[in-house]
């Protein structure tokens, strides 16, 4: 028997010689290093990738430094280095071996594991959660890759702010005491943005709002991570795509934690010119060189130096700067500010060719066969001016107009746009035309035509006083004078009366002096210019002549005009929109009346089935308007329609009743249907009418009536 128990000891003995040879080691053979992780919160939390917000924008994250998650800190405990020892001494703590230079990592055997807070104390939730997350267990051997391995798992439960493996010899092997430091509550979540002194686009209820469900808890890293993730993504939706959380400063004992923010503030806003190819240098590496004055860009644009970068503001920007009619493409590129927090904005921008002449011709039923000649210049001296010239010359008509714009007056910050123009039209007269019992010029089988020449200028402006909203309310306010002639077919002599011996001015010499001061107003609600089908558009308009020269005339006119679109689905022909769109409008004149300043009623612009001016003209007049528009196929679409205008009997109030003694009746009714047909130009019109009089026309016109 006691040689059996020799020769278990000795087999033992040899056993644990082996496990030796393999790397196990006690406390007194080798000493033991302590392990530390106390990394930074926002090293904890902040994600190294960037959040893509835009397309093809960088954001926050690339444009200022990023601290970058640190690895767990391993301090080594330094004692001095005794004289002497003998057999039987130990050393009050024990190190965990480093890997020896042969590759084979010593290990140790662990004899118990202690879980608790510096105090001593740990909550036994929590405890419970650490050791189901531990591999290293009682009375088996570990590395010192293993317990960093523990150390780094029980850090990702986020519920530590520090977290220590602290060893212990004891004769048994070592025991391991994890010290873990817990976070304190947290109760409030607040913004520091970069740069300093810079106000937040947030407020604290929308801050409260994310991170509400953390108040009043335990600050857990893996939890808040979740919190700013969410707020990263209410910056997105909101616009905000450069916004990002770059750093989390350190929970103060108040409980409030500060999340350090850099919002996309920009520093600058800069024009850049390419090549249609997208360059933005030459041969020789210098700037593409442009036109256009920068400062007529950067005026378009909402987001200015000082504001953050949002989605959504520049949207309206490029839609603003590609509507000065001066470039063939805008683009958005980033650059960084001197400071890490800001960016440089920079739009590129491809000017277009702003030169045009171009001939046409046509034939209309009023004017007879016509030929044009234009000359526009769209951005003169870079200032996104435009002038232009036209000349027209028809059978029955000339006309020449020569004008300037100015989209934005330079010293004005309201947009205040204005026009200026130098004219002379020659058409013949809608009012002395036309009717079943005409007049003609006397001798002849000629209707009178009005001779117009004068110049004028109008201001425009938004009534919102924002430049950059889309303001519902516009109003205008110009100055117009007219010498206007009554004359022969050809424009030659003056005409004062016609065959039926009525004044054809007011002055009775075939001419009149007219100067106008014309005021409008506009309310713009349509959900499209373009193409509209819900909203509505109404327009009021006031002149007022002042007396002098020829006629001395003192004239009001008032027009107001109201239209409304109601969205439709009652055919399914063709995808597009569908609307049913009612117009009413009216006005009358006060004071002296020039013949020819009568409102004329009848034609593709008024009362469709007539031809222009055949229902009436009188000092007043209603006229109302409905219309089914709908798609056919992609390019064409269908108008069914109705119209009725009423001079309301007031012909016989106009100098010379031109209506009545020409046999017009006064009012008329008009449907019918036609072709919608989109071209460069806007839709073309052909309308086949039929009016009350039992006759049908077919009319032909460019753009919707309304």
């Amino acid at each position: 028997m006691k040689f059996r128990l020799k020769l278990l000891f000795v087999v033992t003995i040899a056993a644990i010689g082996q496990i030796a040879n393999v790397g196990l080691v006690n406390a007194e053979a080798m000493p033991m290093e302590r392990i530390v992780s106390e990394t930074k919160l926002a090293s904890s939390i902040l994600e190294p990738k960037s959040i893509v917000g835009a397309d093809n924008l960088p954001t926050a994250k690339d444009l200022i430094a990023r601290r970058k998650p640190r690895k767990p800190v391993i301090r080594r405990k330094v004692t001095p280095k005794p004289a002497a020892t003998t057999p039987n001494s130990t050393s009050p703590q024990t190190e965990i071996p480093a890997t020896p230079a042969t590759g084979i990592e010593k290990q140790v055997l662990v004899s118990d594991i202690i879980i608790r807070t510096p105090t001593g104390t740990i909550d036994p939730a929590l405890e419970s959660k650490i050791r189901q997350i531990l591999t290293v267990k009682t009375g088996q051997p570990t590395s010192r890759a293993q317990l960093e391995q523990n150390l780094n798992a029980v850090r990702a439960l986020g519920a530590f702010s520090a977290v220590e493996i602290i060893p212990e010899d004891t004769a048994k092997g070592v025991k391991l005491n994890f010290v873990v430091t817990t976070y304190g509550n947290l109760s409030k979540v607040e913004i520091k943005t970069l740069p300093a002194n810079s106000s937040s686009v947030l407020n604290q209820a929308q801050i409260d709002d994310v991170f509400k469900s953390e108040y009043g808890r335990p600050l857990n890293a893996v939890e808040l991570q979740a919190a700013i993730k969410k707020l990263n993504e209410f910056y997105q939706k909101q616009g905000y795509n450069l916004a990002q959380v770059v750093d989390v400063e350190e929970l103060n004992a108040d409980g409030t934690l500060k999340l350090v923010i850099a919002e996309g503030l920009i520093e600058d806003v800069q024009v850049r010119f390419m090549t249609k190819e997208g360059l933005l240098v030459d041969d020789k590496k210098k700037p593409i060189s442009g036109n256009t004055r920068p400062f007529i860009v950067t005026r378009e644009a909402e987001l200015k130096p000082g504001k953050i970068f949002n989605r959504a503001t520049v949207e309206r920007d490029l839609r603003r700067i590609y509507g000065l009619g001066i470039f063939d493409d805008v683009r958005v590129a980033f650059a960084p500010g001197t400071d890490p927090a800001k960016v440089i904005l920079q739009f590129n921008v491809i000017e277009k060719k702003t030169f045009s002449i171009v001939a046409g011709g046509g034939l209309s039923s009023t004017n007879g066969l016509f030929g044009s000649v234009s000359y526009n210049q769209l951005n003169v001296g870079g200032n996104a001016q435009k002038i232009g010239a036209e000349v027209q010359l028809g059978t029955r008509d000339f006309i020449y107009d020569l004008n300037f714009s100015d989209p934005w007056i330079a010293t004005d910050p309201n947009r205040t746009s204005y026009n200026a123009n130098i004219f002379s039209r020659r058409s013949l007269s809608l009012i002395f035309g036309g009717g079943k019992t005409p007049s003609f010029v006397p001798n002849t089988q000629d209707t009178p035509t009005i001779v117009r020449q004068g110049a004028g200028v109008t201001f425009n402006r938004p009534l919102n006083g924002d430049p950059y909203s889309d303001s519902a309310w516009r109003g205008s306010l110009g100055v117009q004078y007219q010498r206007v002639s009554v004359r022969d077919v050809n424009g030659g002599g003056i005409v004062k009366q016609d065959s039926k011996q009525n004044d054809l001015s007011f002055s009775k010499t075939g001419e009149d002096d007219l100067l106008m001061v014309q005021l409008g107003l506009t309310q713009d609600l349509r959900n499209s210019f373009s193409d509209p089908s819900q909203g509505s558009l109404l327009k009021i308009g006031v002149d007022q002549s002042i007396p002098v020269g020829l006629g001395n005339i003192f004239m009001t006119r008032a027009r107001a005009s109201f239209t409304n679109y109601t969205p439709v689905k009652l055919l399914n022909l063709s995808p597009g929109t569908q609307a049913l769109v009612f117009n009413i409008q009216g006005g009358t004149i006060l004071g002296d009346l020039p013949p020819y300043e009568a409102f004329s009623l009848g034609g593709p612009t008024s009362v469709r089935g007539y031809e222009e001016g055949d229902v009436g003209s009188g000092r007043s007049y209603i006229q109302a308007s409905a219309e089914y528009r709908f798609p056919v196929i992609s390019i064409v679409g269908i108008g069914i329609f109705a119209d009725y205008g009423s001079d309301l009997g007031t012909a016989s109030s106009v100098p010379g009743n031109p209506a009545g003694s020409r046999g017009k009746p006064g009012d008329g009714f008009g449907y019918g249907a036609g072709l919608r047909i989109n071209s460069p130009i806007g839709p073309i019109r052909i309308d086949y009418a039929l009016n009350s009089q039992s006759e049908s026309r077919i009319q032909f016109g460019i753009g919707e009536r309304f």
